[in-house]
């Protein structure tokens, strides 16, 4: 594959609602190029694209891969993204490095939730936009329908240019209205249908009325009554769909291959290059933009794919200046040098040897040491860092354990590569409970990533909701005798103490406040840091069911010793046992984690949402306009959220999100604490 200059370039990445047909058409556009022998499907598992494992079992698209297109002397870097909402970092990742997208809408499903999620992800990564209605040769397909519902939610700014000519089983080609010309499926030019002429008449007009915003003298030409020129009409496309005033509409079918010729041929003309387009980073903390013209070398890591066998394949688009095969760049987030072997270009899964990667263009190279995803890669003299991909943070968190003894290192070092791959996946082991939380965009990416655990790493995991990190506390004071005494056969043990239990003073930050109110000797000096250390185990492993004490003030008041028996051991035993008897005598109560939760959602769900906070025991704190969305404030226990990324998506049909984190503890009502206490008996 040739080097092709930046203006040659275009970055284009394909976003739609699951199902509307990106990968299929990403596979007719390889195929219409001859960059493939045969057009792969993805019913049949033959997707060059969708070659994951994974991903051909499930028949979706998980993670985003490259189609590099040539067409007419310009090379089309096609990032076909998944349409799940489960991996929409991959989708993000691919709009930092696109230069414009095409959302794929499908002619019978028309405008769906994931339609208006793609507008929103392109809106946030500021990319010009395009419209690609797929799937004009299915059953209930209506272009003219699905236009107007895309004019109303995304407004007039949405312009036909292109009609199909029949829908359904009638489709039998396009109308090209730039071109003013018909094709037929298979591309070959024909007539235009005369029953069709009038409607082509008024949406070439409409067309050249979008069009003409672009230009002040087009305008004034339009507006005199003059018709444009087809290279006018073409060059004011070109402008308006750069500036985000024009969003063209053009149809097709993917799987007949119908359309995919005219729309490469109008991404090359209305597509911008990414010489129109600039990367904002910093340099030496002063803000700044790169260009593709800039000599220096700045390039972006947006993705990482592990492999046990061949390591690190790193993803990049270079923003300015030229990567080279052999050559050493600087990180500028480790600050360290990173030695570049072999370069290529990605289609699919092959790789395909460069020597270079020029401004504009994206590539990858294998076994990085110390280079992540939102890495930039610089030269040591110009150590540019560009801004970071704004990943969402995860709303799923699950508990894994290993199905088999022994495992649990592989279970460890493979999920910490898979979360070097993936910056919507966490994974992280609980000090408290000792389990390894695993932590997603919701219950699918969850299970593919332990799919991809036992595929790559050889280690299975059983999922579960974690373990509730409550805690113990008293509401009231008790004072209370511990004596431990053994004395028969062998040397005798003797420890004896009175302990006052209280609820924490008000100013204290630490777990465990120790007051030592001895006089006289009651206790020797050599054994009160025993009794110290005996209340600080006995709190870690609490007394009512299991869960560590919250913070506690304990006075030593009292005790005796044997001048020859007593020992650091039975002053420990002697506090534990008084510990545990005051704990039960000072009003006992169990606490829960309490999450400060906000939740965006339109407001045509917000009555849904609400009564489902209050179901799961949660309280509004209070709601605010976000835009389009309201954000609902509340308050929930821990306890109820753990599937509440689940539960919105089905409420608000995946338009809800939320993001939730640690607020406080909260008293446990007696009815649910009673059920807690005994499950953990039942364990013991």
């Amino acid at each position: 594959m040739k080097n092709y200059g930046a203006q040659f370039l275009r970055n284009v990445a394909l976003m739609s609602h699951g199902g509307a047909g990106k990968t299929s058409l990403a596979e007719a556009m390889l195929f219409t190029v001859k960059a493939t022998s045969r057009l792969g499907r993805v019913d049949d598992g033959t997707s060059i694209l969708d070659y994951d494992p994974e991903e051909v079992r499930r028949q979706i698209t998980i993670n985003t891969a490259i189609a590099p297109i040539e067409w007419n002397n310009h090379k089309i870097n096609v990032l076909d993204t998944p349409g799940y909402f489960d991996f929409v970092g991959e989708v993000i990742a691919a709009g930092r490095v696109a230069d414009s997208a095409l959302i794929v809408v499908c002619a019978s499903s028309g405008v769906e939730v994931g339609t208006e999620k793609a507008w929103e992800y392109a809106d946030a990564a500021e990319l010009p936009r395009m419209i690609f209605i797929n799937k004009m040769d299915r059953e209930n397909a209506d272009f003219d329908k699905v236009v107007d519902q895309l004019r109303e939610f995304f407004g007039p700014k949405v312009v036909p240019v292109q009609l199909p000519m029949g829908n359904a089983q009638d489709f039998s080609g396009i109308i090209d209205l730039v071109k003013g010309k018909a094709f037929g499926k298979d591309g070959k030019e024909m007539a235009i249908p005369g029953d069709l002429q009038d409607a082509v008449d008024a949406a070439r007009d409409a067309l050249m009325e979008a069009v003409s915003v672009a230009d002040d003298e087009l305008m004034m030409k339009y507006l005199e009554g003059e018709p444009l020129t087809d290279e006018e009409i073409g060059e004011a496309l070109r402008l308006g769909t750069k500036s985000g005033d024009v969003v063209p509409v053009f149809c097709g079918s993917a799987a007949q291959g119908a359309g995919i010729n005219l729309l490469l041929d109008h991404i090359v003309s209305c597509a911008p290059s990414p010489v129109e387009r600039k990367a904002e980073g910093t340099l030496k903390g002063e803000a700044i933009t790169v260009n593709t013209d800039d000599a220096a070398l700045c390039a972006q890591v947006f993705k990482t794919m592990a492999d046990p066998y061949v390591g690190k394949l790193t993803l990049f688009r270079v923003f300015s200046g030229t990567i080279k095969s052999d050559s050493t760049v600087f990180n500028t987030r480790s600050g360290k040098d990173e030695r570049i072997g072999q370069l290529f270009v990605i289609k699919g899964k092959e790789q395909i040897a460069v020597t270079q990667i020029g401004p504009g263009d994206i590539g990858a190279v294998a076994k990085l040491q110390d280079t992540n995803t939102n890495d930039t890669l610089a030269t040591k003299d110009r150590p540019v860092q560009l801004k970071p991909i704004d990943f969402p943070a995860p709303s799923m968190t699950m508990a894994a354990a290993p199905k088999a003894k022994g495992d649990e290192d592989k279970i460890s070092s493979g999920l910490t590569r898979l979360a070097e791959e993936d910056p919507t996946f966490k994974v992280e082991k609980s000090s408290e409970t000792g389990q390894t939380l695993i932590s997603g965009m919701g219950d699918l990416h969850l299970e593919v990533m332990c799919s991809r655990l036992k595929s790559k790493f050889g280690a299975d995991v059983e999922l579960t909701n974690p373990i509730v990190p409550y805690r113990e506390a008293i509401r009231g004071k008790a004072k209370v005798e511990g004596k431990h005494k053994k004395q028969s056969g062998g040397r005798g043990q003797y420890g004896h103490v009175w302990l006052e239990l209280a609820p924490a003073d008000p100013d204290q930050e630490e777990r465990l406040r120790f007051v030592d109110a001895i006089f006289g000797g009651a206790v020797p000096r050599q054994y009160i840091p025993a009794v110290e250390k005996g209340l600080l185990e006995i709190i870690d492993e609490g007394v009512l069911a299991g869960y560590p004490v919250e913070k506690i003030k304990v006075t030593l008041l009292d005790g005796s010793y044997h001048a020859v028996d007593s020992s650091e051991m039975a002053f420990k035993i002697a506090t534990h046992l008084a510990f545990k008897k005051g704990f039960m005598e000072a009003n006992p109560i169990l606490l829960e984690p309490i999450m400060n939760v906000e939740v965006r959602v339109p407001e045509a769900f917000m009555g849904d949402v609400m009564g489902d906070m209050n179901k799961k025991r949660g309280r509004i704190m209070g709601m605010e306009p976000a835009g389009q969305m309201q954000v609902i404030k509340a308050q929930a226990p821990m306890a109820e959220m753990f599937r509440y990324a689940i539960d919105l998506r089905s409420m608000t049909q995946g338009r809800g999100s939320f993001t939730m984190e640690f607020s406080h503890y909260e008293e446990v009502p007696a009815q649910i604490a009673e059920h807690i206490i005994a499950e953990s008996k039942k364990e013991d």
